[in-house]
């Protein structure tokens, strides 16, 4: 069997942690390029898994060995070298979010279908065991009908790099919300069959970090602040969406000054009800013969990092698509967009389609 060619493009924490290892792993990928504008970053992958480096994605472009890419980059980045990639030939798992806003997550949508090219987003957690568990079981009818999912994350002091690519909206697109939100909200688009959005609320705040050099915080991840750095990003995020399944609210913080972290989704049935503690287990509340039952589930995690990168090169190899194609993942890049479009305008979001 022909291995299927692949490149990294970015080599920061999320290809040296989840991508690349997985794609060492998976017989039918072979490793042949990591691409970093900073060239050591991208020659200590080569030391560890061969390959070439380079330190500019267009050298790749017409390389024919290359089959398939995964876009590590920055979110102002994903849109262009997705686009180019795909327009070159090559199948694309581009990171989260899609991109910074909704017309360039559109823009990327409409490439792949001019192309008919493959593009994925890493929504990882739509390969994640308890997820798929949960979806499951709301599939089945467990449940009943979903009419409410509550979804919090929500941390202390977590500003990543204050001051830096993280807290800057030219680079990032947005704070919280587009960093964790994200995850958050496209786990429950998929285990509620994606349902369309149809208006949106919501609310962000910009309150803890701008003063920088002032920011208390015990650790910080991304790196230390920068001072004079740029912070014109949400701390903080509140937001209803109603949509053509269950009418979804969140309160989300990088930033607040309560000092718990509450990470999880509270799918409500009215036959049951269920409690996923963000990249855990979850619990599930029902009742039975007039008594109330509180189920913890037992079952095998698996990786879901590695879950993607194998579905990913199987679609690559059969011409397929999976659960994490562009044209479900841009269903979450709307709600963003609407909810920052709501919070900027002080008014609900209408969304186009909506009745």
């Amino acid at each position: 069997m022909k291995k299927i060619g692949i490149a990294v493009i970015g080599c920061g924490s999320i290809a040296q942690s989840a991508h690349i290892p997985a794609y060492q792993k998976n017989e039918k990928a072979e490793l042949l390029c990591f691409c970093d504008i900073l060239p050591e970053r991208a020659e200590e992958m080569v030391r560890q898994y061969g390959g070439r480096a380079v330190t500019d994605y267009r050298e790749l472009l017409d390389d024919k060995a290359i089959r398939a890419v995964s876009v590590c980059t920055p979110n102002n980045l994903h849109a262009l070298i997705s686009i180019d990639f795909m327009r070159a030939g090559k199948a694309v798992l581009c990171e989260k979010p899609a991109a910074r806003i909704y017309s360039e997550a559109l823009e990327m949508q409409r490439v792949r279908q001019e192309t008919g090219m493959l593009l994925n987003i890493g929504v990882c957690n739509r390969f994640n065991t308890a997820v798929n568990k949960i979806k499951e079981l709301i599939d089945a009818g467990a449940l009943g009908d979903i009419y409410h999912v509550y979804v919090s994350f929500r941390s202390h002091r977590s500003i990543p790099g204050l001051g830096g690519a993280f807290t800057t909206k030219a680079v990032a697109g947005g704070g919280a919300l587009i960093d964790w939100g994200v995850h958050f909200l496209d786990i429950v688009m998929y285990c509620c069959g994606d349902p369309r959005p149809k208006t949106v609320s919501g609310q962000a705040f910009s309150r803890l970090g701008r003063d920088i050099e002032g920011y208390t915080y015990t650790d910080m991840w991304a790196g230390p602040p920068v001072k004079g750095g740029i912070y014109d990003v949400e701390d903080s995020v509140t937001a209803l969406i109603r949509t053509t399944g269950p009418v979804i609210t969140l309160h989300g913080a990088w930033a607040q000054n309560i000092g718990e972290q509450e990470m999880y989704i509270d799918f409500m049935g009215d036959r049951a009800g269920i409690r996923l503690q963000y990249g855990k287990d979850f619990r599930l509340y029902r009742t039975e013969k007039g008594m109330l039952e509180e189920v913890v589930p037992k079952f095998k995690m698996t990786n879901h990092y590695e879950n993607e990168i194998d579905s990913f090169l199987d679609c690559v190899q059969q011409g397929t698509t999976n659960a994490a194609d562009i044209d479900n993942a841009v269903i979450t890049s709307q709600i963003m967009q609407a909810i920052y479009d709501s919070s900027k305008t002080g008014r609900e979001i209408l969304l186009e389609g909506a009745v």
